[in-house]
């Protein structure tokens, strides 16, 4: 899939660039200027897809990525806060607490990282 991606940028960045030079070519004849602004914004919008496109999912979509993140240790946590439960049940409330004080400072640390 990479390679596709890294190709079909390969493509874009090439028709970006013959759009740039056609519209610096129109550009340059005051009649034809109308038509060479919008093609100069075309390139530099192919530019910029074709540049995306290289770029990994985590840069292009962080807030996304942020957001699965997130939700795998929150339901990790909650695994593992059943798995305490299940393990303090034969123990005494002073033991528990302290468990469970220092798992949930161990979570904290990992959610911040």
């Amino acid at each position: 899939m990479r390679l596709l991606r890294g190709l079909l940028a390969t493509v874009l960045w090439l028709l970006a660039v013959v759009v740039g030079l056609l519209a610096a070519i129109l550009c340059v004849t005051i009649i034809l200027l109308p038509l060479g602004i919008p093609l100069l914004l075309l390139s530099r919008k192919l530019f910029s897809v074709g540049g995306r496109l290289m770029l990994p999912r985590s840069v292009r979509h962080p807030i996304q990525e942020a957001d699965k993140s997130a939700k795998k240790s929150g339901r990790k946590a909650r695994k593992q806060a059943k798995k305490v439960d299940k393990s303090m049940q034969d123990l005494d409330a002073d033991k528990a607490k302290k468990k469970t004080r220092k798992i949930l400072k161990r979570r904290r640390k990992a959610l911040a990282a």
